[in-house]
C-alpha cells in the first residue's frame, strides 16, 4: 500500500485480476557459431553455457546466467561438407550421410550445448532446418537456385519428413526430447545467395510438406509438434504485402475456410512464429504492426499463440545500426523496448534472439567470441543480462497482468516502460521496467488483487557491473528507483 500522505505521488500500479497471456519461453538458438565453441576448452564453452542457462546465484545473490527456458538447435542441411557456402562458420554439417544412413554425432559442438542446457535446468527443445538436407534439394544445394519455390520437390517431401522423423527419433533415445520441430525458416525470402543455409517456401508447399510430416508423427506415435511460420517479418502473418503465395500465413493455415488449414492436424501446435525484424522502427510503425498481429491472431479459428522466434539487429535501425560490435546498453535498452512491445502489444508468448554466441562484429549475438574453430576469447554483453531481465524471472507457465500509471506514463517508448508477471503458483510477481530516457525515475508499485510486503530489484544499466546487478530489498510503501538507460526487475512474494 501507498502511505497516505504521499497520496498524490508517482504510482505503477499491478493489477493481478486483469490477465493476458500465458508466457511460454524465452530462447536462442545454436546457429552457427556453437558448432565449434561447443568443442572448446571446457572452461570456456562451460562459463558461455552458464550466461545463457543458468538459473543460480553467487555468493552476493548476482544471477550467474539468464535462465533460458528454451533452446533452439539447428539441424544442420549438410552445407559443411560443401564449400558453396562463402563463409565456413555459416555452413552445418548434417546427420544424414545418405538416405537411410546417419552419424547421429555428426554435430558434436551443437550437441554438447543440447546436454548443457538440459543439465543447467532448461526445459524445451526446439530443432529447425533453414534447408532440407543437400541430398533431397533440387540443386543439390543448400540455398535455392531460382528464389521461387521450394527448393525440394514434391517426390521428396516425404524424404525430408522421414528425416526429420528420424532426428526426432535419435534425440529421444539419447535421452533428450525434441519438443517442437520448425522445418520452414523465413520463407518469403528467395534465399538464392550463398551467405547461408535457406529455402523458399510457397503457403502450398509448406502445407504439402506438414501433412505429410504430420501424418508421420501420428504414425509413430512421437510427442515433437510441428511450429508454423517463422515469417521473416510480421506484417507477413497477416497480410500477402509483396509476397502473394507465401504471406498472410495466419488466414492462410489457421482459419478454417482456408483450403490450407492446418488447424485440425494434431500435431501442428497451435502457434504462428513470426521474426520482428524490419519492423522495430520507427516506433509508430512497431506499435501498429503489432496490433496488426493480435487482432490477426484473435481471428484465428483455433486458440492461437504468437511466438517472436528470431530477432537481432539487422541492418540499420532508426536509432541503431546492424554493423559494429556493441557490448554496451544502447543496443541492449533498444532490445529491451522490443521485447516490451512484442509481449504487451503483440501478446507474445516466446520471445527468441537469433544467434546465442556470435563471432561477427555485428549486432547478432548475446555473447561474443574470437572466430577460431579450437580456442579463442569470449565476452558477455549488456545485451545478454537485458535479455535476462526477463528470461531469468519470468518462469514458463507465468501469466501477463495490466500495467498502469497514476501520474506516469508506463507504455512511453522514449521512456517507461513496464510489464508485470505472474509466476505459476501465483506466489511471485515479477515487475520489469524499462527505462529508456535519460532521467532517473522513482514511483511506488501498488498491486491489486493481493499483497506484496517487499521488492527485490535487479539492475542491467551503463556501469560495469550492472548486470543484473542485485539491489536493496524496497519496502511496498517506499518508492522503487528506476534509473535512466536502465533496465530493472523487480520481485516480490505475494501474500
Amino acid at each position: 500500500m501507498v502511505d497516505s500522505e504521499d497520496s498524490t505521488a508517482n504510482k505503477i500500479v499491478v493489477n493481478l485480476n486483469e490477465q493476458h497471456q500465458k508466457i511460454q519461453n524465452f530462447g536462442a538458438s545454436d546457429a552457427w557459431t556453437c558448432q565449434f565453441v561447443g568443442q572448446w576448452p571446457e572452461e570456456k564453452r562451460s562459463q558461455i553455457a552458464d550466461w545463457l542457462f543458468s538459473t543460480e546465484v553467487d555468493a552476493q545473490g548476482k544471477p550467474k546466467g539468464i535462465g533460458l527456458s528454451l533452446w533452439r538447435f539447428n539441424i544442420g542441411a549438410g552445407s559443411a561438407a560443401q564449400d558453396n557456402i562463402s563463409d565456413e562458420w555459416r555452413r552445418t554439417p548434417s546427420f544424414l550421410l545418405s538416405k537411410g544412413k546417419y552419424d547421429w554425432n555428426n554435430q558434436p559442438g551443437q550437441l554438447w550445448f543440447v546436454d548443457a542446457a538440459k543439465q543447467r535446468g532448461v526445459s524445451k527443445l526446439l530443432g529447425f532446418t533453414n534447408s532440407p538436407p543437400i541430398q533431397f534439394t533440387k540443386n543439390g544445394k543448400a540455398y535455392s537456385s531460382n528464389g521461387e519455390e521450394a527448393n525440394v520437390a514434391p517426390e521428396n517431401y516425404l524424404n525430408f519428413a522421414t528425416f526429420l522423423i528420424d532426428v526426432v527419433k535419435a534425440f529421444k533415445a539419447r535421452g533428450t526430447s525434441l519438443d517442437y520441430i520448425s522445418p520452414f525458416n523465413e520463407p518469403q525470402w528467395d534465399w538464392t545467395g550463398n551467405g547461408q543455409e535457406g529455402s523458399p517456401y510457397k503457403n502450398t508447399e509448406i502445407y504439402a510438406i506438414t501433412k505429410i510430416f504430420d501424418s508421420l508423427l501420428v504414425k509413430e506415435n512421437l510427442n515433437s509438434l510441428i511450429q508454423i511460420g517463422e515469417a521473416g517479418k510480421l506484417n507477413y502473418l497477416y497480410e500477402k504485402a509483396d509476397k502473394v503465395t507465401r504471406g498472410d500465413q495466419i488466414n492462410q493455415f489457421f482459419h478454417i475456410q482456408s483450403p490450407l488449414y492446418l488447424g485440425a492436424l494434431e500435431k501442428v501446435d497451435r502457434v504462428i512464429s513470426g521474426h520482428s525484424y524490419f519492423t522495430s522502427a520507427p516506433v509508430e510503425t512497431m506499435r501498429d504492426v503489432r496490433t496488426k498481429v493480435t487482432d490477426a491472431v484473435r481471428k484465428a479459428s483455433v486458440p492461437l499463440e504468437f511466438w517472436q522466434s528470431e530477432y537481432c539487429i539487422l541492418g540499420d535501425q532508426e536509432e541503431v545500426k546492424g554493423g559494429g560490435k556493441d557490448t554496451g546498453i544502447v543496443t541492449a535498452l533498444y532490445v529491451a523496448r522490443l521485447i516490451h512491445h512484442d509481449l504487451t502489444m503483440a501478446n507474445a508468448s516466446a520471445w527468441h534472439w537469433w544467434l546465442a554466441v556470435t563471432a561477427y562484429d555485428y549486432k547478432d549475438g548475446l555473447i561474443y567470441v574470437d572466430k577460431n574453430k579450437a580456442n579463442g576469447n569470449y565476452e558477455d554483453t549488456k545485451l545478454l543480462w537485458a535479455l535476462g531481465n526477463y528470461s531469468r524471472f519470468i518462469n514458463a507457465g507465468a501469466t501477463r497482468v495490466t500495467v498502469s500509471g497514476d501520474n506516469i506514463n508506463v507504455n512511453n517508448p522514449k521512456g517507461l516502460m513496464m510489464s508485470a508477471y505472474v509466476n505459476p503458483g501465483n506466489k511471485e510477481l515479477v515487475v520489469v521496467a524499462v527505462n529508456y530516457g535519460d532521467v532517473d525515475l522513482s514511483s511506488f508499485i501498488n498491486v491489486e488483487g493481493a499483497a506484496v510486503d517487499q521488492f527485490k530489484g535487479y539492475l542491467t544499466g551503463p556501469d560495469a557491473d550492472a548486470k543484473l546487478k542485485p539491489l536493496a530489498l524496497v519496502d511496498s510503501n517506499e518508492k522503487v528507483f528506476i534509473p535512466k538507460k536502465s533496465i530493472v526487475t523487480f520481485v516480490g512474494s505475494i501474500k
